[in-house]
């Protein structure tokens, strides 16, 4: 990476949280994110109730980013912000603060993609992996293996024919009862438990990957159980977590092992909000020992929706002028 002397302030706001981060001569001097608890009450992401919480904190996040970086206004040379994909309504507060501050200021606006940046994370710290390398980027909206060949230059190998692996699991925790998001909850549950329960691997051709199969099985499972022992949740919570974890781990970790042999690449990164999970971390560290791997894991605070990803991804495009005109709208879904 070079060591260019540019400083960003890089605004996330694709979903439910609301962060800003300041990057600057190659150090990210702050990272500050707003999380909206309020969704749990719901089960899920409200995206109105989202789009308004992200009015109320951006620019008090933005504020307090700028003050423990003890950078000023007039130190910055571009913004930042994700354009997509994402929520509409809380991708289009978000821009719109951004190229607002851009405008203001006279300097250059970087709309990033959100998919990319979560790639890039590896690059905020040491260890960074070399190009080019595989990424497996999962989380609660997608699923998908990326060639990397540098900072601005990345193919989709494999992605998500319907649900993400984060979606698995936040909908697995809704049929036993959990909160949202399960996920995390899920983790811990399942390290207390073991995989005494089987469910089937989806079949699915190449690199791409399939969940909504996964969500039915554990469904129909759970009700005949229950239907048999209304008491089988309260009593086997742990290792029904460690089942469900088991099985979505071993799905994406073969499509990483395939991704691997078929492009001759020993370097594998990992990045998204599931890239915190402990069995996957586990699973993978294990497989990679065992085909002589080098992984790559960002720090946890890069894992989930967070800016300091968005100003990693902005600094490779500042490098290659990679500026964004003012009337960039917010797309919904892609890599591009």
């Amino acid at each position: 990476m070079k060591d260019e002397k540019v400083c960003i302030l890089a605004i996330e706001s694709s979903c439910d949280d609301t962060s800003a981060a300041v990057f600057c001569d190659c150090l990210m001097l702050s990272n500050i994110i707003a999380s909206q608890a309020i969704h749990s009450q719901y089960g899920g992401i409200v995206p109105e109730v989202a789009a308004r919480m992200h009015q109320e904190n951006i620019a008090l996040v933005s504020d307090a980013a700028l003050r423990q970086a003890k950078i000023s206004l007039s130190q910055l040379d571009a913004i930042a912000c994700t354009a997509g994909p994402g929520l509409m309504g809380s991708l289009t507060v978000g821009l719109s603060y951004a190229k607002a501050m851009a405008l203001s200021l006279g300097i250059p606006f970087i709309s990033v993609n959100h998919m990319r940046a979560h790639v890039l994370s590896h690059f905020i710290d040491e260890p960074r992996p070399p190009f080019p390398f595989l990424c497996l980027t999962v989380s609660g909206g997608h699923t998908q293996i990326v060639m990397v060949k540098s900072g601005t230059d990345m193919e989709v190998l494999g992605q998500t024919l319907d649900d993400a692996a984060g979606e698995a699991f936040d909908k697995s925790g809704k049929i036993l009862g959990l909160p949202y998001p399960a996920g995390p909850l899920i983790d811990r549950l399942a390290k207390e438990g073991k995989p005494v329960y089987s469910f089937p691997i989806p079949q699915v051709d190449g690199l791409d990957f399939s969940f909504s199969g996964i969500k039915t099985a554990i469904l129909y499972f759970i009700r005949d159980e229950v239907k048999k022992d209304p008491a089988f949740i309260e009593t086997h919570l742990n290792d029904i977590c460690a089942s469900i974890q088991h099985v979505i781990v071993e799905i994406l970790v073969r499509k990483v092992l395939l991704a691997a042999k078929l492009h001759n690449i020993t370097a594998i990164g990992i990045a998204g909000g599931v890239a915190a999970n402990s069995g996957l971390r586990s699973r993978l560290t294990e497989t990679g020992k065992e085909q002589h791997w080098n992984l790559y894991f960002p720090a946890m605070q890069y894992c989930t929706d967070n800016a300091g990803m968005i100003a990693m991804a902005g600094y490779f495009q500042f490098l290659e002028g990679h500026f964004s005109p003012l009337d960039t709208k917010p797309f919904v879904r892609g890599m591009e």
